[in-house]
Formats: C-alpha cells, sequence, structure tokens
C-alpha cells in the first residue's frame, strides 16, 4: 500500500487525538477508566477511512507498548497487554476498521450511514475489549467475578457515554466531512 505524506499526517494525527483522549480526560471507573479514545477511535475510521483510520489505532497502540504514556491515566510499556483494559485498545483497532470500512461501502453523506458505521465500530470494540477484559481479571487475576460483575463493569457502565460518544462523533463527521473532502482528503 502507498502511503502519501498527508495520509501519514493525517493517520498521526488521529493516533495523537486518540492519546490525548486517554490521558487527558480520565474518569476512574474500576477495571476500566472512561475516556474519548472511543471518540476518536470512531472519528479515525469514519474520516480516514478503514485501511488509514486502523492503522491509526495500530500506531496509537504501538506507541503505548513500547513505553510511551499515552494510555489512560499517562500509562504505557509491554507489560500494559495484561492490564484488563487493553483488549479495548487492540478492539480500537477494529472498530476504526469496521466504522471505516461501513462508511465506505453505505456513504459519509446521510447521518443515518455514519450513525450504523459508529455504532458498528463500538460493537467491534466491545466485541474484542469484554472477552479479553473478562479473561484477564477472571482467569489471569484469578478474581472471583461472574459474568454479569464483568459485563456491568466493562460494557453496561460504559454503554450510554459510548453511544452518546458514536452519536456526537456521527453529528460531528455529517458537518466537517464535506469540508474535509473537499479541502483535506482529496
Amino acid at each position: 500500500m502507498k502511503i502519501t505524506t498527508k495520509n501519514m499526517i493525517l493517520t498521526s494525527l488521529f493516533a495523537a487525538l486518540t492519546a490525548i483522549g486517554a490521558v487527558l480526560i480520565v474518569i476512574p471507573l474500576g477495571p476500566v477508566d472512561f475516556t474519548l479514545q472511543l471518540f476518536f477511535t470512531i472519528l479515525s475510521g469514519i474520516i480516514l477511512g478503514s485501511k488509514y483510520g486502523a492503522m491509526s489505532q495500530i500506531l496509537y497502540v504501538g506507541m503505548g507498548i513500547i513505553g510511551l504514556p499515552v494510555f489512560a491515566g499517562g500509562k504505557g510499556g509491554f507489560a500494559y497487554i495484561f492490564a484488563p483494559s487493553f483488549g479495548y485498545l487492540l478492539g480500537f483497532i477494529l472498530g476504526a476498521y469496521i466504522s471505516g470500512k461501513i462508511v465506505e461501502k453505505l456513504g459519509w453523506k446521510s447521518f443515518k450511514n455514519i450513525l450504523i458505521a459508529s455504532l458498528a465500530g463500538l460493537a467491534a470494540v466491545y466485541l474484542i475489549g469484554f472477552p479479553y477484559l473478562y479473561i484477564i481479571l477472571t482467569k489471569v487475576n484469578g478474581l472471583d467475578l461472574s459474568f454479569y460483575e464483568v459485563l456491568k463493569s466493562g460494557v453496561l457502565i460504559f454503554m450510554p457515554g459510548d453511544l452518546i460518544k458514536c452519536v456526537i462523533a456521527s453529528l460531528l463527521s455529517i458537518k466537517v466531512l464535506p469540508i474535509l473532502k473537499k479541502e483535506i482528503l482529496r
């Protein structure tokens, strides 16, 4: 895949925005913190498309794994792969890809299409993040937690906020994409 300077800059920009969303706005809510990472993950897929959106999240996760303090609460390092929330970071890659792929297939001129893409991206993040969370908490850390207790602390508590992030990302995208497509993304 040939990558242009413009695509490198935009990919890096969304990796940086995801890091900012993780470090500057953090509300501890248990094993998983509330951040704005998902918001920027969804936007990266919608705005950059499936390949570059996913690439921005791969870059973000890679920066954290090599030790840069870009994960929630300013954390980073290889050992973070054993953090209960690391699965959600992996889910960001798939979430950005799926959001972008759906917008590529359905088009970006309809709020409905973008919202569908956003919600599908969110579902992908949960699809990877929740099982990872469950395994790390119950099997690796040996905590005696039921499936529902982990579901409650790792998904249900975040779902209202994540749905709002998807709606806001979709509303922002429907307003910004025509400008970006005309001026920057051509």
